[in-house]
């Protein structure tokens, strides 16, 4: 089932984005890379990725306000918050607008991949997909 899941990994990190795709691509996922919001957010116009892994600290807005843009848009659209800042509360703040889950960084590769598959899984249920 891995080939169901179309991943856009988004952080300001270029060796968190670099390090992670690499790692994912070679379990076999299909990851894209985003720097910022704006970035992200013209992935997503393309229908390409239906999980997105958001980081809380993005250069051009935070990524709450990230989350709700894609949000309001793509509604049904699966969403991770990443906090590298050891803060539940960004996280859970992500989860009460929408987010399906958050992850504290650094997060090892098979935790993140679980987190994925519940979260997409759960959000396909949820919207019929």
């Amino acid at each position: 089932m891995v080939q169901d899941y179309k991943i856009l990994l988004v952080d300001d990190e270029p060796d968190f984005l670099e390090t992670n795709r690499k790692r994912l691509m070679r379990r076999g996922y299909s990851v894209e890379t985003a720097a910022s919001c704006s970035e992200a957010i013209s992935k997503l116009e393309t229908g390409w990725p239906n999980v997105v892994v958001l980081d809380v600290m993005l250069p051009d807005m935070d990524g709450i306000a990230c989350l709700k843009k894609i949000k309001k848009k793509w509604p049904a659209m699966t969403v991770l918050m990443l906090t590298g800042h050891a803060s539940m509360q960004a996280g859970l703040k992500g989860i009460a607008h929408g987010a399906a889950d958050y992850c504290m960084k650094p997060i090892e590769l098979d935790e993140l991949i679980e987190k994925i598959r519940i979260a997409h899984d759960e959000t396909s249920s949820l919207h019929g997909r």
